[in-house]
């Protein structure tokens, strides 16, 4: 179950890549209650409100992440917030990635992102590639 906060973070994702839709679709079935996340497509209108040009041309790995407080999180950082927020076995998992040396963590979740095209295959239409009940927890 996701940890409380003052609202759901913001997951941008790359709405072109299979394996980022099997990551929104692994946060949506484990946030039921959507209490912890909502997404959007790096492609869409509100990436192109909400996240600076910077973010938005470099798409740093296929995913960035607004904290309900405001902040941006991109690489291995959004990655340790996924987890936590996630709880449970996440969180603990979330909290080991943080022992490690950021510019180590970061190199790791840049190699998954130059391969993870190659790991899934492209969705046969763009984001996202979720039952029509839950399209109201995404901002296109």
């Amino acid at each position: 179950m996701p940890v409380p906060a003052i609202g759901p973070s913001l997951v941008f994702y790359d709405g072109t890549c299979g394996f980022c839709h099997g990551a929104v679709q692994f946060l949506l079935s484990h946030d039921p209650s959507g209490a912890g996340f909502r997404f959007a497509p790096l492609e869409g209108t509100a990436a192109a409100r909400m996240l600076p040009p910077e973010l938005r041309v470099s798409r740093p790995g296929s995913i960035v992440v607004r904290t309900a407080e405001g902040s941006l999180l991109t690489r291995s950082e959004a990655v340790r917030h996924l987890g936590d927020r996630l709880g449970g076995g996440w969180r603990l998992a979330a909290r080991a990635l943080g022992l490690v040396p950021r510019p180590l963590a970061d190199a790791g979740y840049d190699l998954v992102a130059r391969v993870r095209h190659r790991l899934a295959p492209k969705p046969t239409q763009s984001c996202p590639v979720v039952p029509a009940a839950l399209l109201a927890r995404f901002d296109l």
